[in-house]
């Protein structure tokens, strides 16, 4: 993502029924801010499923050992598995253009500042038809499975 003078890379992790991000944003996709994102994540919730693609980040030992450590079961797309991580894939489209393609970010403070704002409506304000017009929060403090409504 462009801020008005750099890049950003915002790498999201979510639940594996319902796509609550925390969010990470920083100006590199190097391991430590990978790391970070992971470790906040679990903290967060511990998934029964964790999809990723097949990028380095993703197959390092210290990267899989974290999975391993939470007992996540992992999910790494490869070709012909595009549906795996269906959720995050709309997800992104959803904060692209909701919030991204809608504003010029001076900075990547702001841009974080912004975005943390956008996931906290998404997350509990915003509606989602998928969710039988529940929001995300709602689906996950009761544990709905999504499609069981």
């Amino acid at each position: 993502m462009r801020t008005k003078d750099s890049r950003a890379v915002l790498r999201g992790l979510g639940h594996s029924n319902v796509p609550r991000l925390p969010g990470e944003l920083d100006h590199t996709l190097e391991m430590p801010f990978v790391i970070t994102a992971v470790q906040r994540a679990l903290s967060t919730a511990i998934p029964v499923i964790w999809n990723s693609d097949q990028g380095s980040h993703f197959t390092s030992p210290h990267y899989l050992q974290l999975l391993r450590e939470a007992h996540v079961q992992i999910s790494m797309d490869s070709k012909g598995r595009a549906l795996d991580n269906i959720f995050t894939e709309r997800l992104w489209r959803t904060v692209k253009y909701e919030e991204v393609y809608l504003h010029d970010y001076t900075s990547p403070k702001e841009a974080r500042q912004q975005l943390s704002s956008y996931f906290e409506f998404y997350n509990h304000q915003r509606l989602h038809q998928a969710l039988d017009y529940r929001t995300p929060a709602e689906v996950y403090s009761t544990d709905t499975p999504i499609g069981l409504f």
